[in-house]
């Protein structure tokens, strides 16, 4: 039961680093590689405020600045100096692996004997990792409904149509070039949110903790699609949320059929492809047509289908 929970737990808090990358995966439509040096810089950024004296709650909120600087420094990056999104994303990823090391000064800190998030007093006395789910379903319910407002406004339906469909949205008066260094800074400050959230649950930060970290988040998106189907904006957003918990379990099932910590991002890289092959593993075994017309019911042959 407790490693139920404590997945429950970890899928919350890993969850907003996937709906962090659904802003820039899904609907700008390009991969931000600012992600793995984003969320490492949250998580150092937070437990080394913490570390110096300042309130969790205001290293928390310190560590989204940083994490929507960095996400502003690649959105400059792509819009003005006209480098590749991806390229653009890596040489932040890169310069933020430095930067956390001098934050840090060293290449891990521990939380050990400070305050956190999670040793309040109320979350203390929920029984044994309760205290993630709680405050990862408070966390995630907030962005989720902030979001789903944010994207029901005006600018939330130009930043929407800035990924649709750039030339539309330049002929309709939106600047793009804002729209994306807008949807980089908003992903990557939760993202770093992500990171500071487990960073406390976990009780130290380390700079190697961003690798990796796109599979995951990518992970969640996919297959919160791929098991909930077709949903409207506010929807999908859930989805990656229910997405990162089924992900979490898979996680949690790998580790019980006896396979080592280590292999877990080779895992994770299997179980993105799979999720990403669906579609066409479908469509070459007929999936699609059998669940239409009934698993009893033959193919038809390939003179009729040629005919059809």
């Amino acid at each position: 039961m407790n490693l139920i929970t404590s997945a429950i737990g970890q899928g919350f808090l890993w969850g907003i680093l996937g709906i962090g990358l659904f802003l820039t995966f899904r609907i700008l439509d390009f991969p931000d590689m600012t992600v793995e040096g984003t969320f490492p810089m949250g998580a150092a950024v937070c437990v080394a405020a913490i570390s110096h004296g300042l309130s969790p709650i205001l290293a928390t909120l310190l560590a989204i600045v940083v994490g929507m600087l960095a996400g502003l420094a690649t959105g400059l990056l792509y819009t003005k100096g006209r480098i590749p999104i991806l390229l653009a994303g890596i040489l932040v990823m890169t310069a933020c692996y430095s930067i956390n090391l001098r934050i840090m000064g060293t290449s891990n800190i521990s939380l050990l004997g400070k305050q956190s998030l999670f040793t309040n007093q109320f979350l203390e006395s929920l029984p044994k990792y309760f205290d993630s789910v709680t405050l990862g379903l408070i966390v995630v319910i907030i962005v989720t409904i902030l979001l789903g407002m944010f994207l029901q406004t005006n600018l939330g339906q130009a930043f929407i149509a800035t990924g649709d469909n750039e030339t539309m949205a330049k002929s309709l008066g939106i600047h793009i070039d804002s729209m994306k260094i807008m949807g980089l800074m908003v992903s990557n400050g939760l993202i770093a949110l992500s990171g500071a959230l487990v960073a406390q649950s976990d009780g130290y930060a380390d700079v190697n903790m961003g690798i990796g970290i796109i599979v995951i988040g990518l992970a969640s998106i996919i297959i919160g699609e791929v098991v909930f189907g077709n949903l409207s904006m506010n929807q999908r957003l859930v989805a990656v949320t229910c997405g990162s918990i089924l992900y979490r379990f898979v996680l949690l099932i790998v580790l019980q059929l006896g396979f080592s910590t280590n292999d877990l991002n080779l895992i994770s890289s299997i179980v993105l492809a799979l999720c990403l092959m669906l579609p066409t593993l479908r469509s070459a075994l007929h999936l699609d047509r059998l669940i239409k017309n009934g698993v009893n019911t033959p193919l038809p042959d390939k003179k009729v289908r040629n005919h059809d």
